[in-house]
């Protein structure tokens, strides 16, 4: 009889121990579960910053970009102005640069 209660003992610390276990299993997988939500969760919030970031940033090197291409132009107009205005002085400096520069590179 005491046999008995000692295999029956086992026979139920076994299976507690099994129910346990199983238990156990089934909370870590819902926690991977909950951790992998709260991941793709993060994870899109981020994506979503840096599309906005990048958006911001493509848009102020557009504008910089306009900007400078703006810039050239004006100084284009305004030299070919001079350009016509004094004929005699551009073609001189003109000149005079390309006289320097020859002495600069040629050494």
């Amino acid at each position: 009889m005491a046999e008995e209660n000692k295999a029956e003992q086992k026979s139920s610390a076994k299976a507690d121990a099994q129910e346990k276990l199983e238990s156990s299993r089934t909370h870590a997988r819902k926690a991977a579960e909950d951790l992998r939500a709260a991941a793709g969760a993060i994870a899109g919030e981020y994506r979503g910053k840096a599309e906005q970031a990048w958006g911001e940033a493509r848009d102020k090197a557009e504008e910089a970009w306009d900007d400078a291409r703006d810039r050239v132009r004006t100084f284009q107009e305004d030299a070919e102005q001079y350009v016509r205005e004094n004929p005699t002085k551009a073609v001189l400096t003109a000149l005079g640069i390309g006289f320097v520069l020859g002495l600069i590179f040629r050494r």
